[in-house]
C-alpha cells in the first residue's frame, strides 16, 4: 500500500514534463480563506520552514507539494548520484544539511538543501509570473521535498479566498480565486483539505462551502480546525472537533501552528509540535492522541492510499484509451521525411489517384453531407442543364408580331404567295442561339466542381499534403492551371456544337418530317370535315373547286411539304366562320379575321385571316425544329465536356504533376514541414511518451499492493 503514493508522484512528473492536465491524479487540495493558516499545516506536515509567509495575500500560485519519504540507503545512494553535481555547486551533502532536500520542476536538475533558498525561490518564481503587487496566477509551482521526515503525500497549497481586491488585484479577485480553487477541487480523484480557524465560527467557513459545492456527500472533505490556541478565554472547540457542530465524513483535526512571533524567532517546527502536543494534553487530553500534526499527516497519508487505490483501474484505463488515442494522431501526423524523392512521387501519386478516384466514385472517403466528384457532374449534367434547357421556351422573346414582320422582310417588295422559308430559317436561327449560354454555364458549373474535388482530396483523402503546405499549394497551381488550359477549348467545343446546328437548318430531319406530316394530316382532317359539314347553301361549284385547288396544291408540293401545308391551312380557315355564320362562307377580304392562336397574343392591330395563318405555321415549325436541336445538344454537350475537360484531366494529370513538380532542385523547398504540423507531431510523440511511461509505472504494481 506504501507503494501507492510513490506511484502517483511518478506520474505527476511524467505529466508535468509534457505539461498536460489530461490525467486527473489523486491528490490533496488545501483550501481556507486568507490567513487562515494553510501554509502553516504544510509546513507542519514537511517539519521544515520552506513558503513565504507574512500577513495578506502570499500563496499567489498554487503550489503542488510532492513530499517523498525516503530511508537513510536511499540518502546515502541518491548522494552518491549527486556527487559530482553537488561537488560542482560547491557542496556536499554532510549531516543534517544533507537529510532533506528539495527539487523544482522549472529549474530541471538543481538541487536545494537550504530552506531558505527553496522560500526564496517560491517567492521569485510567484512575482516572475503573477508580479509583485498581489495579483494571481493559476500556472502552478511543482515543488519536490526528500526527506526521511515526511510521509508520502501529494499536496496543493492554493491561494487563500479573499473577498475585497487589494494592491493591483482585479476587481474580480474573488471570483478568480474561487474559479482556481473549482479547478483543483472539482477534480473527482483528489482529496479537499478544508481548513478553518478556530476563532472563527464553522458555520460561517469558505472553505466548507466551497467544498461541498463539489462534494455535497463529503465523501473526500477532510477538516482541519487551525489556531486552537487563539480562540477567546473561556472558549473551547470541543464539540467543533467531535463533530456535532458540522458533521465530516472523513473527520475533523485540530492542529496549533506558530504565530508570527514565534516564526520571526526562529522556532522550529519540531519544537512547535512539541508545544502542540503538549497544549492538546493539557486542554483536550481526550481527543489529543486524535488531534495534532503527526495524526494531521498519518490520516492524509492513509486517505490519500486508499483513494489512490480505488481511483487506480479508473486511471488505468483512462491511460490506455490516451496512448490509443495519441498513436492513432501520431500515425496521421506522418513520420519526418528521409528519401524526399520516393516522398514525393508517392504523395503525388496518391493525389492524382484519389482525384481520379472522387471523380469516378471510387474513393476511399465518400462524402456523406452533400454531392461532390462524379456525382456532382453527373448532377449537373442530368439535372442542372437538363432542367435548363427544359425550361427555354422554344418561342421566347418571339410575338407574333416578330414572326409577321420577318415574314415580310423575306419577301422584299413583293407581296409573298408562299410563306418564304428564308424567315423560318432566320427565326429557328435566333431561337437555337439561346440554347449557347445555358451550355457554356454548364462548362463552367463541371470546371468549378473539379476545382473543388481539389480542395475535397486535399482534406479528406491525402491528409500527409497538410503536413507540405508548399507542395500542397504546388499541387494546387498545377492541377487549376490544367483545368484553366482546358476552359477554352471545352467552351470552344461547345460553342461550335451550336453553330454546327446553326450551319444547316435539316429541314429533311426525320423527326422534323414527321412533325410536317402530322400537322398536314390535322389539316386535311379539318378540310374534310368542313367538306362534310358545308350547308346546302353553299354551291357545290365551289367546293369543287376548293378541291381541285387542293389537288393543285399537293401537285406543288415538290418544293416542300410544308408550303403545301399553308395552303391546306388556308382552306381551313373557313370552317369556325362556316359554323358561326352559315348563310355566308368566309372570306378574308371582310376582315372578320378568326385568331388561331393557343394563347391570345396582344397586337397593335388585328391580323388578317392569312397572316394569322402563316405566323401559327411557322411557330409551330419553329417550335419542332427547336426541340430537335434541343436534344441534340442536350446529348451532345456533356459528351463534349467529358471529351475535352473531365476525361482529359484524368488521363494527363499523373504526367502534368510529375512533369511540373518532381524536380531535383524543388524536392526540398516542397518537402518542407510546415512549423505547426512539426510542433504538433512532437507533442503528440511527447504525450504518447509520457502515456506509455505512465502505462509502465501503473502497470509495475502488483495487485497485493492494492489490498
Amino acid at each position: 500500500m506504501e507503494a501507492l503514493i510513490p506511484v502517483i508522484n511518478k506520474l505527476q512528473d511524467v505529466f508535468n514534463t509534457v505539461g498536460a492536465d489530461i490525467i486527473q491524479l489523486p491528490q490533496i487540495a488545501v483550501v481556507g480563506t486568507q490567513s487562515s493558516g494553510k501554509s502553516s499545516v504544510l509546513e507542519s506536515l514537511v517539519g521544515r520552514d520552506l513558503l513565504p509567509r507574512g500577513t495578506g495575500i502570499v500563496t499567489r500560485r498554487p503550489l503542488i507539494l510532492q513530499l517523498v519519504h525516503i530511508d537513510p540507503e536511499d540518502r546515502r545512494k541518491t548522494s552518491e548520484e549527486n556527487e559530482s553535481k553537488s561537488r560542482k555547486n560547491g557542496c556536499l551533502y554532510k549531516g543534517i544539511d544533507g537529510e532533506e532536500w528539495g527539487k523544482f520542476l522549472h529549474t530541471k536538475s538543481k538541487i536545494y538543501t537550504d530552506f531558505d533558498d527553496i522560500r526564496q525561490e517560491i517567492e521569485a518564481e510567484t512575482e516572475r509570473i503573477s508580479g509583485n503587487n498581489k495579483g494571481i496566477s493559476d500556472e502552478p509551482i511543482h515543488l519536490k521535498i526528500f526527506s526521511p521526515h515526511v510521509v508520502n503525500l501529494t499536496l496543493v497549497d492554493l491561494p487563500g479566498i479573499t473577498k475585497v481586491p487589494v494592491g493591483d488585484q482585479p476587481k474580480d479577485i474573488e471570483i478568480q480565486i474561487r474559479d482556481l480553487i473549482l479547478k483543483y477541487i472539482s477534480n473527482p480523484n483528489s482529496i479537499i483539505l478544508a481548513v478553518t480557524a478556530a476563532n472563527t465560527d464553522m458555520a460561517t467557513s469558505e472553505a466548507l462551502k466551497v467544498a461541498r459545492e463539489v462534494d455535497p456527500d463529503g465523501r473526500r472533505t477532510l477538516a482541519v480546525v487551525t489556531k486552537l490556541d487563539l480562540m477567546d478565554a473561556g472558549t473551547d472547540a470541543m464539540d467543533v472537533l467531535m463533530g456535532r457542530v458540522i458533521p465530516v465524513k472523513l473527520g475533523l483535526i485540530g492542529v496549533v501552528n506558530r504565530s508570527q512571533l514565534d516564526i520571526n524567532n526562529r522556532k522550529t517546527v519540531s519544537d512547535a509540535i512539541r508545544d502542540e502536543y503538549a497544549f492538546l494534553q493539557k486542554k483536550y487530553p481526550s481527543l489529543a492522541n486524535r488531534n495534532g500534526t503527526k495524526y494531521l499527516a498519518r490520516t492524509l497519508n492513509r486517505l490519500l492510499m486508499h483513494h489512490i487505490r480505488d481511483c487506480l483501474p479508473e486511471l488505468k484505463t483512462r491511460i490506455n484509451v490516451l496512448a490509443a488515442q495519441y498513436q492513432s494522431l501520431l500515425s496521421s501526423y506522418g513520420e519526418p521525411v528521409e528519401d524526399k524523392s520516393a516522398t514525393l512521387l508517392q504523395l503525388i501519386t496518391k493525389f492524382a489517384a484519389e482525384y481520379c478516384h472522387t471523380i469516378e466514385g471510387t474513393a476511399k472517403y465518400i462524402e456523406t453531407a452533400e454531392l461532390c466528384g462524379g456525382a456532382r457532374i453527373c448532377y449537373i449534367f442530368h439535372e442542372t442543364f437538363g432542367r435548363t434547357l427544359e425550361s427555354v421556351d422554344p418561342l421566347g422573346g418571339l410575338t407574333t408580331i416578330d414572326v409577321l414582320t420577318a415574314i415580310r422582310n423575306a419577301t422584299g417588295p413583293r407581296p409573298a404567295l408562299f410563306v418564304p422559308e428564308v424567315s423560318f430559317e432566320l427565326l429557328v436561327k435566333r431561337q437555337v442561339k439561346r440554347l449557347e449560354e445555358p451550355s457554356l454555364r454548364c462548362v463552367e458549373l463541371v470546371h468549378e466542381e473539379m476545382q473543388r474535388i481539389i480542395q475535397h482530396c486535399s482534406n479528406y483523402s491525402t491528409q500527409e499534403l497538410l503536413r507540405f503546405p508548399k507542395l500542397h499549394d504546388a499541387i494546387v497551381e498545377v492541377v487549376t492551371s490544367l483545368l484553366r488550359k482546358r476552359l477554352p477549348v471545352t467552351n470552344e467545343m461547345v460553342h461550335n456544337l451550336v453553330a454546327i446546328e446553326l450551319a444547316y437548318i435539316n429541314t429533311k430531319h426525320p423527326d422534323f418530317a414527321d412533325a410536317c406530316g402530322l400537322m398536314n394530316n390535322n389539316i386535311e382532317e379539318q378540310r374534310r370535315n368542313r367538306m362534310r359539314d358545308l350547308p346546302s347553301a353553299v354551291p357545290r361549284d365551289k367546293a369543287a373547286a376548293g378541291g381541285s385547288q387542293s389537288v393543285g396544291d399537293q401537285a406543288d408540293g415538290g418544293t416542300g411539304n410544308w408550303r403545301g401545308m399553308l395552303r391546306k391551312s388556308e382552306d381551313g380557315m373557313s370552317v369556325d366562320k362556316a359554323m358561326s355564320q352559315p348563310s355566308f362562307p368566309a372570306s378574308p377580304q371582310k376582315g372578320n379575321a378568326i385568331n388561331l392562336l393557343d394563347v391570345p397574343v396582344p397586337v397593335s392591330r388585328k391580323l388578317s385571316a392569312r397572316e394569322q395563318r402563316d405566323c401559327e405555321v411557322i411557330e409551330r415549325l419553329i417550335k419542332s425544329y427547336f426541340l430537335i436541336v434541343r436534344k441534340n445538344i442536350q446529348d451532345s454537350v456533356p459528351k463534349a465536356v467529358m471529351h475535352f475537360l473531365v476525361n482529359h484531366v484524368k488521363d494527363c494529370l499523373q504526367s502534368e504533376l510529375v512533369g511540373q513538380l518532381y524536380k531535383a532542385g524543388l524536392l526540398d523547398d516542397l518537402l518542407t514541414e510546415s512549423e505547426d504540423m512539426a510542433q504538433r507531431r512532437y507533442e503528440a510523440a511527447d504525450m504518447l511518451k509520457a502515456l506509455q511511461k505512465a502505462s509502465q509505472v501503473i502497470a509495475e504494481i502488483r495487485e497485493t499492493h492494492l489490498w
